[in-house]
C-alpha cells in the first residue's frame, strides 16, 4: 500500500481546540500564575499567541538565552529585557493587559528575591491584568506562591491526532526526498499509531520519522525498535526494565496448555474487545525454581507481539526507601503509557508478602498493586511469577485477581525429551548420538534449567579432556548433580501437593 497524506500542518502544530479553550479560561479568570510542566514549548507559545489575540492582550516569551521577545514585533520594548530579574521587574512595573511565557524558569524559584517579585506581580494582577505562565519540564512552586497559582497540564495527542502527525511526517519525508508515496500497510499504520499513543506531539513526530527515515517504509518489523525508543523517551530510572530479548514456546519444553490459553487470547489483547468480554488481564505462575517461569513470561510477550517490561522489586525497595509506593505507581503509569505490553513481575512474593516489622510498607505496596490491578484501563497483561506460594497474601491469589493461576511443575518424561533436544541442538550437538531414553530416565526430578546446566557442565569436562561431548560425559555429570527436588524434597513436594487441587497445570 502506498499513501500520501491529503492534509498537512505546521510541524508540531497538532492540538485540539480543547486545551486552548481550557487554558484561555484560566487566563480569563485572572489567575496570575500558571504552571505548565511540559516539553512542548512551541505548542504552548502558539497557544499563548492565539489566546492573546482573542483577549486583545500583548504577549511575550522569555528565555535565559534570548531574553524577552514580543510575540508581535510591534509590542517589543525599546530597551532590551534579558536577565531574569529584569523581566520580573518589567512585568511588575511596566506591564498591563499582557501575557508572559517564561521558559525554564524553575532554577529561579529557589531564589527569595525572584519569589518575592512573583508574589508582588500576583498581588497586583487584578489591577494590571497580567498573567505569567511558567513553563518547564519539572516545576516545584514555593509554598507562598501556591495560593496564586493554577496548574495546567498539556493533554497528550489523541489517537486521531497521533495518526494526523504520522501522516504529516510521511508527507514531509516524501517532499524532502522527492517522492510522493511512503510504502506501508493499514495494519502497520494502525500498530504504529497505537504504539505512539501516550507520548507528546514532539516525541510522536520524532519516532514516526524514525520509523520512516531509513527507507521510506513503515513496516511491522520496525515497531519493536520504535517501542524501545519510546521506553527510553520516558526517562525512567530502573524500576522497570525493557527486556529486549523475548522467547518462543519452541524454546521451552512442554507448556502446551498454557501456550494454547495465551494464543486464544492473543486477538482479544491486541484488538478492542466487545463490551461483554473483559480483555485478558494476566496470569500468576507458581512452580518449582528452574522450570521455566521466566521463559514463559518472555514467550507470552512474543505471542502477544507486545514489548516486555520487567518490574524489579529489589530495585524498588532498595533505591526508593521512604517513597516506594509513589514510585510503584509511577512504574504502573509507565507500563500503561507503553501499552499494549506485557508486565513481568518476577518473584512477586518478594514485593507483596506482608511483613509485620516494616511499619506497614508491605501492606501499602500490596494495596497499591491490588488497586491498580482492579482499576487499570489500558491493555497491560501481567505475568507474575512466584516460587513460594506460602508467602503470598490470600488477597492476591483469590479468583478474580488474575485470569488464571498456572502451576509449572517438574518436567514429565516427554517434556524432558523436548528440553534435551532443545539444548543439544542449541549447542550444535546431534541428538542421534545420545541415548535419549537413558538420559530421560536418569534426569527424573530435574528441572529444565538443571538439565541445561548438566549439558553445559559436561561440555566443559569434555573440552578439558580434548574430545567432544559423549553420552558417558553427560550421564556422569547428571549423576553428580543433586537437583532441587532432592535437596529440598519436602518443600518441593509440599508445593506440588498444594498446587495439585488449586491451580491449572501448564501441560
Amino acid at each position: 500500500m502506498n499513501f500520501h497524506p491529503s492534509h498537512s500542518s505546521t510541524p508540531g502544530s497538532v492540538f485540539t481546540e480543547s486545551p486552548i479553550r481550557d487554558l484561555e479560561a484560566i487566563v480569563r479568570s485572572r489567575t496570575p500564575l500558571i504552571v505548565m510542566e511540559s516539553s512542548e514549548e512551541p505548542q504552548i507559545v502558539r497557544m499563548a499567541r492565539q489566546i492573546a489575540q482573542r483577549q486583545q492582550l500583548k504577549a511575550f516569551r522569555w528565555s535565559v538565552t534570548e531574553g524577552m521577545q514580543a510575540l508581535d514585533p510591534a509590542d517589543q520594548p525599546l530597551l532590551a529585557v534579558e536577565k531574569s530579574n529584569d523581566v520580573l521587574n518589567y512585568i511588575k512595573n511596566s506591564a498591563s493587559n499582557a501575557l508572559f511565557v517564561l521558559l525554564d524558569f524553575h532554577p529561579y524559584l529557589q531564589d527569595a528575591v525572584h519569589v518575592r517579585h512573583l508574589k508582588d506581580i500576583a498581588l497586583n494582577c487584578s489591577k494590571k491584568y497580567v498573567t505569567v505562565m511558567l513553563v518547564g519540564y519539572a516545576l516545584k512552586m514555593p509554598e507562598e506562591l501556591l495560593p496564586f497559582t493554577a496548574q495546567f497540564r498539556m493533554p497528550l495527542p489523541s489517537a486521531d491526532e497521533v495518526r494526523g502527525i504520522v501522516f504529516d511526517v510521511a508527507g514531509e519525508w516524501g517532499a524532502e526526498h522527492g517522492q510522493r508515496d511512503v510504502q506501508t500497510t493499514n495494519k502497520a499504520i494502525d500498530l504504529l499509531v497505537r504504539n505512539l499513543i501516550g507520548l507528546s506531539a514532539t516525541d510522536v513526530r520524532r519516532l514516526a520519522l524514525k520509523a520512516i527515515n531509513d527507507d521510506g517504509v513503515i513496516s511491522e518489523s520496525e515497531l519493536p525498535e520504535v517501542m524501545r525508543a519510546k521506553y527510553e523517551l520516558l526517562g525512567r530510572d530502573g524500576i522497570l526494565s525493557f527486556e529486549y530479548e523475548t522467547a518462543k514456546f519452541s524454546e521451552i519444553g512442554g507448556m502446551h496448555r498454557l501456550r494454547h490459553w495465551l494464543e486464544v487470547r492473543q486477538e482479544f489483547f491486541l484488538e478492542e474487545t466487545e463490551a461483554s468480554l473483559d480483555p485478558p488481564r494476566g496470569v500468576l505462575l507458581l512452580g518449582v525454581q528452574g522450570c521455566g517461569k521466566s521463559l514463559i513470561a518472555k514467550a507470552a510477550a512474543a505471542i502477544f507481539r507486545a514489548p516486555l517490561l520487567r518490574l524489579d522489586f529489589g530495585v524498588l525497595y532498595n533505591k526508593y526507601y521512604g517513597e516506594t509506593e509513589r514510585n510503584l505507581r509511577k512504574a504502573f503509569e509507565t507500563a500503561e503509557v507503553m501499552s499494549p505490553c506485557v508486565l513481568w513481575m518476577d518473584e512477586i512474593e518478594k514485593g507483596v508478602a506482608v511483613q509485620n516489622d516494616d511499619d506497614g510498607l508491605s501492606r501499602r505496596i500490596l494495596g497499591t498493586f491490588l488497586t491498580w490491578m482492579s482499576e487499570r484501563k489500558k491493555p497491560v497483561f501481567v505475568v507474575a511469577t512466584a516460587n513460594d506460594i506460602m508467602r503470598l497474601p490470600p488477597e492476591l491469589v483469590r479468583k478474580g485477581r488474575f485470569d488464571e493461576i498456572f502451576f509449572v511443575d517438574l518436567p514429565s518424561p516427554e517434556n524432558r525429551r523436548d528440553i534435551l533436544l532443545i539444548h543439544l541442538r542449541k549447542r550444535s550437538l546431534d541428538p542421534a548420538e545420545f541415548d535419549l531414553e537413558k538420559i530421560i530416565e536418569v534426569t527424573k526430578g530435574f528441572s529444565g534449567s538443571e538439565i541445561e546446566q548438566a549439558i553445559v557442565s559436561a561440555m566443559y569436562t569434555a573440552r578439558a579432556k580434548r574430545h567432544t561431548l559423549t553420552q558417558e560425559d553427560l550421564i556422569a555429570e547428571i549423576h553428580q548433580t543433586r537437583p532441587l527436588s532432592i535437596v529440598m524434597a519436602e518443600k518441593v513436594e509440599e508445593l506440588r501437593e498444594w498446587a495439585s487441587t488449586r491451580t491449572v497445570p501448564c501441560d
